[in-house]
This record gives C-alpha cells, sequence and structure tokens, in this order.
C-alpha cells in the first residue's frame, strides 16, 4: 500500500506540500487525492514525516510560496486601495500598463535613497505609472509629513512637496511647513485637508494593507502580485515590472 503512494510523485509531492505548510492534520484534506488502497491516514503521515525529516530544505520554500500565494491574495482583494492614487501623488504613465507602488516615510533615508531609481523608471518606461503612498511608521513628524503630503497630493502639488521635503536634513514640523509653501500651496486649505477624516483614513488603510502585506519597513513596494521591501536596485525593479507585464 505505501510503496504504491511513494510510486505516486505529483500525488506524493502535493501531499508533502500541503503537509508541510499546514501540518499533519492537513492529511485529511488531501486523502481524497489518493485510492483507499494506498493506507490509512496513519500511514500517508508517516510517509510525510519521514519525507520532511529527510529533506527539510523543503520546508523554507514551502512557506516562501504559502507567503507568496496570501500577498498576491491581499493585493488582489485590495487592488483598487492600492493602485488608485490620492490625488496627484503619482507619476509616469496615464494609461499604465504596470503600476509601481511605493509606500514611503519621510523620515526614511532608505526612501530618499531610491528617488533616483524612481526618476530612472520613469524615464525609461513610458508604460509605467508610480503610485506613492504614505506609511508613516519612523518618527514622531512621520505623521505629520504624511498629512501634509496628501494635503499637496489633494491641490495637484505632490511631486514639488515629495521632492522638496525629501531633500531636507530632517523631517521636523519646519522641514514640513517649508516644503509646503516651496510647493506654492495654499496653506490654510492645505491645513483642513491634512487634518481630515478623508487623509486620516487614507493613512490608516495604509497601515492596515502594509500588515496584512507583511511589510517590515520603508520603503516597501507592490509590484503586479508581488511585495520587496528596501532601497531596492533599479535592474530588480525593472525585472519585477517586466515579470508582471508577463502576467497582465
Amino acid at each position: 500500500m505505501i510503496e504504491a503512494l511513494t510510486r505516486t510523485p505529483l500525488r506524493l509531492v502535493l501531499l508533502i506540500l500541503v503537509s508541510a505548510l499546514a501540518g499533519a492534520a492537513a492529511v485529511v484534506a488531501v486523502q481524497a487525492l489518493f485510492p483507499a488502497s494506498l493506507g490509512s491516514r496513519a500511514e500517508i503521515e508517516q510517509v510525510v514525516h519521514d519525507y520532511v525529516l529527510d529533506n527539510p530544505e523543503i520546508l523554507p520554500e514551502a512557506m516562501d510560496r504559502l507567503r507568496d500565494k496570501q500577498t498576491a491574495q491581499v493585493i488582489d482583494a485590495n487592488r483598487q486601495a492600492i493602485v488608485d492614487p490620492f490625488g496627484s501623488a503619482w507619476q509616469g504613465a496615464k494609461n499604465p500598463d504596470v503600476n509601481v507602488v511605493v509606500y514611503t516615510d519621510y523620515a526614511c533615508v532608505y526612501c530618499r535613497a531610491s528617488l533616483p531609481e524612481i526618476a530612472e523608471l520613469v524615464k525609461n518606461d513610458p508604460k509605467v505609472r508610480i503610485v506613492y503612498r504614505e506609511l508613516p511608521i519612523l518618527t514622531e513628524e512621520s505623521r505629520t509629513a504624511a498629512e501634509w503630503s496628501l494635503a499637496a497630493a489633494e491641490q495637484g502639488k505632490f511631486q514639488k512637496f515629495h521632492n522638496t521635503l525629501f531633500a531636507a536634513e530632517r523631517v521636523t514640523r519646519d522641514a514640513i511647513m517649508n516644503a509646503a509653501r516651496t510647493a506654492g500651496l495654499d496653506m490654510d486649505r492645505a491645513a483642513k485637508v491634512a487634518g481630515s477624516d478623508r487623509v486620516a483614513q487614507q493613512i490608516d488603510k495604509n497601515l492596515q494593507l502594509a500588515g496584512q502585506l507583511g511589510m517590515t519597513g520603508t520603503p516597501s513596494w507592490v509590484i503586479g502580485d508581488r511585495v520587496t521591501s528596501g532601497a531596492v536596485p533599479y535592474d530588480s525593479l525593472q525585472s519585477m515590472i517586466d515579470t508582471a507585464r508577463t502576467k497582465s
């Protein structure tokens, strides 16, 4: 019986993967894949147990695949909330075939370091749109900076505010106000928008989705159905874009 089971490699691989991901109890869910003559639940569990002990390297790969699958499901379920920009918080193609969504914090040195890569993407790929999402997680002023960034986006002046604040040595209240004035914002209107429920809900939604997507810091990137974090090199970003294109 068990010998017959081991001679069905495709089914065995399926069983091992599911069992490795979800534990021995998962055997119940996949026993239907096998004829009853191949063995009892206990016998199948023993085969899986022995295989995993002999091949422990499958576990990290299996967990990575599970995380990738779960991430893709979260992205798919929240696609509009991820790729639809807030006001003018975007640059690049008006009708893109791929969205590169970058979650940033104005106190993040790696976000600042990623600006040249983003500029290169926009310059070299006319079908890409960069969508900026605020993810204020680093300092007390990060949230204020995010609020005023969205206020700038509401007035169609996001990019100037964005670049000016990232050029500041530190994110302080004075630096935020200077960026707002440099961008030419209507300051009274911007203050009202920055303190509005709409902006608060937008930032809170970003934080919620970041948690669901397993983002561990900034910058974090969503491209197609994949998420990555850190100051990602240009070639790696372009590779992710190319992969997303083949799947679209």
